[in-house]
């Protein structure tokens, strides 16, 4: 049977995070505006910014979880951010796994 290839999933809907990670050299096979984590298989791994339910289920399916992580100013919460921004905001890529608890 033959092995299916792991895939890079990048989950935004923002222009400038979609920016801001190719000017850092991301590369992801799928760029999502939405994720359906049915999709995701094992041994995938799973970029953005999702509420903590879903990314636990990511990690639960057995793919990798990287956060986008910003240090947002109350000033620039509920606004766009540009790429530019992000940079400000001290935007990096940190890995999480993630489960809930019983």
């Amino acid at each position: 049977m033959k092995k299916k290839k792991t895939r890079t999933w990048f989950v935004s809907r923002h222009p400038g995070a979609i920016e801001w990670a190719k000017r850092q050299g991301l590369h992801a096979d799928i760029l999502a505006a939405h994720l359906d984590v049915e999709d995701v298989r094992p041994g995938d791994t799973v970029v953005g910014t999702l509420p903590v339910n879903l990314a636990a289920e990511v990690c639960a399916r057995g793919a990798n979880y990287l956060n986008l992580s910003l240090r947002v100013a109350e000033a620039d919460r509920g606004r766009e951010l540009s790429a530019d921004d992000l940079v400000r905001c001290q935007a990096k890529i940190e890995p999480y796994h993630i489960g809930k608890l019983t």
